[in-house]
């Protein structure tokens, strides 16, 4: 391996590329919080908001995964300029019908395409830069590399989750509730494709052409794959129920505008132990961590319903996040271990819309109840998503570290740190 080789990951990969990939993260956490405000100030029911925000993880839990299986096979800068295109039509499409005289079912359509052309950046560039380490890093530093480069993708994910929900508060405040999805629009028309006509996209793909074949798409099927993709799906559960429980909250405290900015607190705790999970020692083991962490998890998701003032509530969302940063860690590392030979954006994107389904059916539920049976109701829900995630936890512990679903074993900390 040529000196040149052995530069740094910054180096491989250019300069601009993690603020570029940081920034293309941010429509869709965006979008999470802006569709739900839209809907229900532009339709006036929390429910119909719900609804949409699960059209919005259908859409996304039927394509994302075809996506990552595009990415695979023509590679990331053809599908991502595609990508970005539609999905810039698809949020200013749903900008304009909620406020249009079309009925509900027009938007829940339109709601359907923004989570079909969601172009899932985070998994894509976890992708994209372990292509480029395990071409580009001598093996005496890979798994160091990966270390800290997965533990990065991780902080970088807490950061858009803190951020997207705020900035979307303030737009809905300061101008309208539609401002998010178009500001939305904007940034994935702009930094999405500059992510895709990044020269590492190249890079990546060129390094992809150096590995074997692809494996079966029937491996994807292997109870070690699916126990992660249950596992994470439960987190999108508890995503999706917690925001949505929590702006009924916030309406019975006379701000529901405020949902993002409140929901937002989670994602501090959850980035402050995302990146310590890089210190954990090895006799640490994932599966121990996936059942600790997401004990914590349980535990705090139990004492909402007792939460009675706002901050309370934000205190509650900050202890809660110490268990979802190390949970989602874990859940992404072992999708890493994993993948099959040749399907690791597949099963990356499988992950993320997992993540995005999970949310999404649970806004839906959730709007549900506490439409029909108040907001005590709705808060017990969250504690259930937690729950599928312990059990799921309990079930990979079971299952064990002897083999991979069909790719290369790689060892544990090497990907450890892989992140929401």
């Amino acid at each position: 391996m040529s000196e040149q080789r052995e530069q740094s990951l910054v180096r491989a990969v250019g300069g601009t590329y993690f603020p570029l990939a940081l920034v293309a993260r941010l429509p869709y956490a965006m979008v999470v919080v802006g569709v739900l405000t839209l809907v229900v100030a532009g339709r006036g029911s929390l429910a119909l908001g719900g609804l949409n925000s699960a059209m919005v993880g259908i859409g996304a839990a039927t394509c994302g995964p075809l996506l990552g299986a595009a990415v695979d096979r023509f590679g990331q800068r053809r599908v991502l300029l595609a990508v970005s295109v539609a999905s810039t039509a698809a949020l200013g499409a749903m900008a304009w019908v909620v406020y249009s005289p079309l009925p509900d079912a027009a938007v829940l359509a339109v709601a359907f395409l923004v989570g079909a052309t969601a172009p899932q950046i985070a998994p894509l560039s976890r992708s994209r830069l372990v292509a480029i380490i395990s071409a580009y890093v001598v093996p005496g530093r890979r798994v160091r590399v990966l270390n800290s480069t997965m533990a990065y993708e991780s902080a970088a994910d807490e950061i858009v989750f803190i951020v997207g929900p705020v900035v979307a508060g303030v737009l809905a405040v300061a101008v309208d509730p539609w401002a998010p999805v178009v500001a939305a629009a904007a940034l994935t028309l702009v930094f999405v494709s500059a992510f895709a006509l990044h020269p590492s996209a190249a890079t990546a793909q060129a390094s992809a052409g150096r590995t074997p074949a692809a494996g079966s798409v029937r491996e994807l099927a292997r109870p070690r794959v699916v126990v992660i993709v249950v596992g994470i799906l439960g987190v999108g559960l508890f995503f999706g129920s917690m925001l949505t429980s929590l702006t009924a909250f916030m309406a019975d405290h006379g701000r529901p505008e405020e949902a993002g900015l409140v929901y937002a607190a989670m994602g501090v705790g959850s980035a402050a132990l995302a990146l310590g999970v890089a210190l954990f020692p090895v006799g640490f083991t994932s599966a121990a961590r996936w059942l600790v962490f997401g004990g914590v998890m349980l535990t705090g998701a139990l004492a909402l319903p007792g939460v009675s003032s706002v901050t309370g509530m934000v205190l509650a969302l900050l202890v809660i996040g110490l268990g979802i940063g190390p949970t989602l860690v874990t859940q992404y590392g072992l999708g890493a271990r994993r993948s099959p030979v040749g399907r690791s954006a597949t099963v990356m994107t499988l992950l993320g819309s997992a993540v995005i389904l999970g949310q999404s059916l649970a806004s839906a539920i959730t709007g549900n109840v506490a439409e029909r049976w108040g907001t005590d109701a709705a808060l017990l829900l969250p504690a259930a998503a937690a729950l599928v995630v312990v059990v799921a936890g309990a079930v990979n512990a079971r299952i064990g570290e002897s083999s991979t679903a069909g790719g290369t074993p790689i060892p544990e900390p090497a990907l450890a740190e892989v992140g929401r």
